[in-house]
Order: C-alpha cells, then structure tokens, then sequence
C-alpha cells in the first residue's frame, strides 16, 4: 500500500497517509491512458466545419444550353462540381467527433493516471486546504512552500469557490474536484496536489 508524507500549507509535515492500493498503486496501462487522451480530445473539437454542396450554391436553376448540337460537352447546371463556383464533392459537413469508452476502460485509465503520479513522486497531499478570502497570492505562497514550480492541478473533495477564485488567475494552475478529475488534466499537469479528504474520497470511489 503506498504511503505518501502529509503536509501542512506551509510545507512542514503532519504525518503520513495510506492511499488505496488499488487505485494508487497499479501499474499504469499506457495504451488505455492514450485511448483516454484520444477520446477526450476528440470530444472537445467543435465540428463545425461546413462547405456548401451542389444544392447550396446559389444560381444555376437554368440548363446553360441545349443538350445536342453545340458541339460542346453536355451540361445540366453552371454549379456542378467541375463549374469553377460551382458545389463541392464530398467536402466536410458538420458532426460531432465525441465517442465514449466502456466505464472499466474510463477507470482504470483514471486509476492508471493516478498510480503514475505517485510513482513519479508527483503527488503532494494536503492534510486541508482553507483560505479565509480569494488572494492569488496565498496560493502562490503555498505552491512556493511546497516547493511546486511547475504546473500544477489542485483536487479538493468538495468544489470551494474561494480556492478556485484564488487560483483563476494562475496559467499554471487549475481546480478540480475528485468528480471532475480526468485523464487528460492529470497527464497535462506535472504536479498533482490532493487534500486528503480528496484522497480518501478518490480511493472509495475509484477502487
């Protein structure tokens, strides 16, 4: 069972803490971490990416001439596709890019992500975090006591507006949730920092 030092904001130690060896202590799966990071990044493209068919030009209601005896190749429309304005073959039509992986896959990715930053020595975990009012500056005094210089996400048990309002004007951080977190937030962030109420609750979850 992996056992990760209990720290303070101020960066001294407040004892250890026994995370689940299930959900902590795997050996990460590769191939489902980058089917997870696939699929979040196609749900997020727009998908609005538009041409205009045949049907969509406008004009072209007239035969430009007659069937037989011009001489010239027969034509129906002067907005058929080989007309220069004319509507475009097969082009890009508006869909969604978003597709879902079984619920075990999503998990044991979520699992895997988890277990690698505690191999990597990545996880910092919080005994609490509390902050009387939204101060950027008690969060930049907290990751410097910590001794986090990278970026950084920030998972708390229960959604606390006035951390996520101290933190909203750091680029390198971000709050989460332990119901928000996800596969692509933990891999894009080096540093990952619990509370220990976030902890436990991420090991019942999950296991």
């Amino acid at each position: 069972m992996p056992k990760v030092a209990l720290l303070k904001q101020d960066g001294s130690q407040a004892g250890d803490l026994e995370l689940n060896d299930s959900v902590f202590g795997i050996e990460p799966n590769t191939h489902v971490l980058h089917e997870a990071v696939v699929m979040q990044r196609a749900s997020m493209r727009q998908g609005t990416h538009a041409v205009k068919g045949r049907s969509d030009v406008r004009g072209g209601g007239r035969k430009p001439w007659r069937q037989k005896g011009t001489g010239r190749a027969r034509q129906g429309s002067i907005r058929s596709p080989q007309w220069v304005g004319g509507g475009v073959v097969f082009g890009p039509t508006p869909r969604s890019y978003s597709y879902k992986l079984p619920k075990k896959v999503r998990r044991l990715a979520l699992r895997s992500a988890l277990s690698s930053k505690v191999q990597e020595e990545n996880l910092v975990v919080l005994e609490s975090l509390a902050m009387d009012a939204p101060k950027t500056k008690e969060v930049v005094s907290m990751l410097k006591a910590l001794n986090v210089d990278t970026k950084a996400l920030i998972v708390t048990a229960e959604k606390d507006e006035t951390v996520i309002r101290s933190a909203n004007n750091l680029q390198s951080v971000k709050v989460l949730t332990v119901e928000e977190v996800n596969v692509l937030d933990l891999l894009t962030h080096d540093k990952l920092i619990l509370t220990k109420d976030a902890a436990e609750k991420a090991g019942e979850v999950l296991a």
